[in-house]
């Protein structure tokens, strides 16, 4: 009896903690200011010599249950950040989009909508990166939109000298995306699609949800091509069901 009160005890913790989600303590909140936008930053920097590892967030609240467009696209899935954080390597950092958690001026509702994937968007992400990572080489692992947005800096910055792409439920092909759903196409936003040649250069992983109906796995199966670099996690939603294969995405780089 007193096991099972001690586990019932355990799981209303992880709940409660779930819904702050606040970092361990060796993680540095930070607010990192670039030429356009400031983005939200939580960092651990134990190793000089080391790579530093990238989680971009994904697009967050960008749209509620309706569809509708949101005020404040900060994310309430917890999925990047709890993978961020757990992460054993030297050096992590978990990087926000524009717009979210941050009260920003030069915010407007098109940034996290139709320039979700704008040139600002990919600019003041890689400016970020570099402020933190220095001359050290990084691993980009990219959730959701953040995969896109990944695979821009990597491809149109190469200063950031990028060890390695990874993506977890990546929207990589945002044209076929928005036809797919029947969604306004992302016309203020940047592509991969333009930058295919580029991309194939990196050395990549690609980590798909076999039951993803957000990103459905057929889209970046079809957009990547190569399935060496595809790795399809059995039952994995949208950001959920990931917990067999974290020990895999934390060994990349």
């Amino acid at each position: 009896m007193k096991k099972i009160i001690y586990l019932h005890l355990c799981l209303i913790l992880a709940a409660a903690c779930a819904q702050t989600m606040q970092p361990p303590d060796f993680f540095e909140e930070r607010d990192i200011r670039t030429t356009i936008f400031a983005l939200r930053s939580y960092q651990k920097l134990t190793d000089p010599a080391a790579a530093v590892k990238v989680y971009i967030e994904g697009d967050g609240r960008a749209f509620d249950g309706h569809g509708r467009q949101t005020g404040d696209p900060t994310p309430r899935n917890d999925f990047m950040r709890r993978l961020a954080f757990a992460d054993p390597a030297p050096n992590v950092i978990y990087l926000g989009r524009p717009c979210q958690y941050v009260k920003d001026e030069a915010c407007r509702p098109e940034d996290w909508a139709n320039a979700r994937f704008s040139k600002q968007a990919v600019d003041s992400a890689s400016q970020a990166i570099m402020q933190i990572a220095d001359k050290r080489t990084v691993i980009l692992i990219g959730f959701s939109g953040g995969a896109q947005i990944a695979g821009l800096a990597a491809v149109l910055h190469p200063e950031l000298n990028v060890k390695k792409l990874v993506t977890i439920a990546g929207n990589l092909d945002h044209t076929e995306w928005t036809r797919m759903k029947k969604l306004p196409q992302l016309s203020e936003s940047l592509d991969l699609n333009s930058y295919r040649e580029e991309l194939k250069k990196i050395p990549q992983v690609h980590y798909v949800g076999e039951k993803d109906m957000v990103i459905p796995a057929s889209l970046i199966i079809n957009f990547i091509g190569d399935p060496t670099k595809i790795i399809i996690v059995p039952n994995a939603g949208h950001g959920k069901g990931f917990e067999s294969v974290y020990p895999m995405i934390w060994d990349e780089g």
